[in-house]
């Protein structure tokens, strides 16, 4: 499995490019804008983009939904709670303040213990609620990609609708800091850094 880092958007959000070595087949993590430069970085790779997924709901990271699909065809995934959430009338008013491109509708919803499967690269889906109601991480030893559950030194805020800090917390130490201690950690936003491993986090993220 090979792995691109972008930091993309007003908002400096983490965006992955994750494919097969071998058949090139890929898929694209949180496209939150700059979609010129990830749909060039995709054609400098050969990546046959097939699916864009979002860890979350939350504008910042699927505002590049459209045009990456538009480009390529992609499907969207999203864990079914926050497809829904985000759905939602009094929710999309919300996070439509911030201005940024909504998202097309979700192509494929997702749920705990699915598995993503393109070319020989399979990600896990682990549901990490807290952040939003069905925020995810993505797991394929020893890669983690955590969205906004988990950053390098910190977590992701909860003081937006959907968000809880408990239920962000008991996401945290129940279903991250049980993985294995050098499993990288790839942030969906870099404030602390642009990767981590589980290791450190739970030896100096004050939060864990």
């Amino acid at each position: 499995m090979l792995v691109k880092q972008m930091t993309v958007g007003q908002m400096a959000v983490c965006c992955y490019l994750v494919w097969c070595e071998e058949t090139l087949k890929g898929l694209i993590i949180d496209p939150g804008g700059n979609d010129d430069d990830v749909i060039k970085a995709c054609k400098d790779e050969n990546i046959d983009v097939k699916y864009i997924v979002n860890t979350h709901g939350h504008p910042d990271h699927v505002c590049g939904n459209g045009a990456i699909k538009s480009a390529t065809g992609a499907s969207i995934i999203m864990h079914e709670e926050d497809a829904d959430f985000f759905a939602r009338p009094d929710i999309d008013q919300f996070f439509s303040a911030l201005g940024l491109p909504p998202s097309p509708p979700v192509d494929i919803r997702v749920k705990d213990g699915d598995t993503i499967e393109v070319g020989k690269v399979s990600l896990d889906i682990i549901l990490t609620p807290g952040h939003t109601p069905g925020g995810i991480c993505l797991y394929s030893p020893p890669h983690l990609f955590t969205g906004d559950t988990l950053f390098a030194g910190g977590v992701g805020r909860t003081d937006f609708p959907g968000g809880d800090t408990n239920t962000l917390l008991t996401s945290l130490r129940k279903r991250l800091l049980s993985l294995p201690p050098e499993t990288i950690v790839w942030p969906g936003h870099g404030y602390g850094g642009s990767r981590s491993t589980i290791g450190e986090e739970s030896r100096t993220n004050p939060y864990l």
